[in-house]
C-alpha cells in the first residue's frame, strides 16, 4: 500500500433521500467511509447496524466504519456482523484498547484507532504495531464541512516517525477537510487513505472529484499523474 493513495468518500455527506443513487456515483473510490455518532462522544447522531447492513447489499466496496461513541467495545463487534470490513474505534473512548483491537481481529475485520486533533501521537506507542490502520483526525470530530486544522500535517510525520521506530506499517488515514488541495500536503507527510466528505458528494461530477484528490495525492508521492 506504501505506492498507493487510497480515497475514501463518507456517506455522512452523502443525501439519505437518494443513498442508493449517491453510492453508484462513487464506484470509483477505493472504500466507503462510514462514520457513526452516538450523541454523547460526539454532539450528532448519525447511522447504525442497519443502515450499514444495506449500504454493504448496495456497495461493492470495503466498508470503513469510524465509530465516533462512547464505549464502542459495547457496539464494535455488531458491526463487523453488519458487513464492516474495518472498524476504528477512538484510543480517547476506549478503556481496554488493545483488547479491542484483538476482539475485532477475532471476529474477522481489520482494527483501526483514531485520535483526535488534541491527542498527541506518543499516545499510540504501545499500540501501534498492533493495528491495521490510524486514523488522524484532521478536524475535531462531529461534524462534517470543516476546515482542515493545520498542524495535522506536523502530526502525521510524527505518526509516520512512530510506526518507523516501531517497524509498524498500519495504513494512516486522514479526516476532515480533505480535498484536492490538501491530499498532495496529508501524502507527502505520510497519510495514504484520504477521507473526503463534502469534497466529493458535493462535487456534480463525484467520480471526477475521487481521481482529482487521488492525483493529487499521487503528486504527494512524487509521482507524475
Amino acid at each position: 500500500m506504501g505506492d498507493k493513495v487510497l480515497v475514501a468518500p463518507s456517506v455522512l455527506s452523502a443525501d439519505f433521500i437518494r443513498l442508493g443513487e449517491d453510492l453508484e456515483s462513487v464506484t470509483e473510490a477505493d472504500l466507503l467511509h462510514y462514520d457513526v455518532m452516538d450523541g454523547r462522544y460526539v454532539p450528532n447522531v448519525s447511522f447504525g447496524q442497519v443502515i450499514l447492513g444495506q449500504v454493504k447489499e448496495a456497495c461493492d466496496l470495503p466498508l470503513d466504519v469510524h465509530l465516533m461513541v462512547e464505549r464502542p467495545d459495547d457496539c464494535a463487534l455488531s458491526f463487523v456482523r453488519a458487513g464492516a470490513d474495518i472498524v476504528t474505534f477512538h484510543y480517547e473512548a476506549q478503556v481496554h484498547a488493545h483488547r479491542l483491537v484483538s476482539a475485532i481481529h477475532d471476529a474477522g475485520a481489520r482494527a483501526g484507532v483514531a485520535i483526535n486533533p488534541g491527542t498527541p501521537v506518543a499516545a499510540l506507542d504501545a499500540l501501534v504495531e498492533h493495528v491495521d490502520l490510524v486514523l488522524v483526525m484532521t478536524v475535531n470530530p462531529g461534524f462534517g464541512g470543516q476546515s482542515f486544522i493545520e498542524s495535522s500535517i506536523r502530526k502525521i510525520e510524527q505518526l509516520k516517525r512512530l510506526c518507523t521506530e516501531h517497524g509498524a506499517s498500519p495504513l494512516i488515514e486522514v479526516d476532515g477537510g480533505i480535498d484536492e488541495n490538501t491530499a498532495r500536503r496529508v501524502v507527502r507527510a505520510g497519510a495514504r487513505v484520504l477521507v473526503a466528505g463534502s469534497s466529493v458528494f458535493g462535487a456534480k461530477d463525484r467520480a471526477g472529484a475521487i481521481a482529482a484528490i487521488r492525483e493529487s495525492g499521487m503528486r504527494g508521492l512524487g509521482v507524475e499523474v
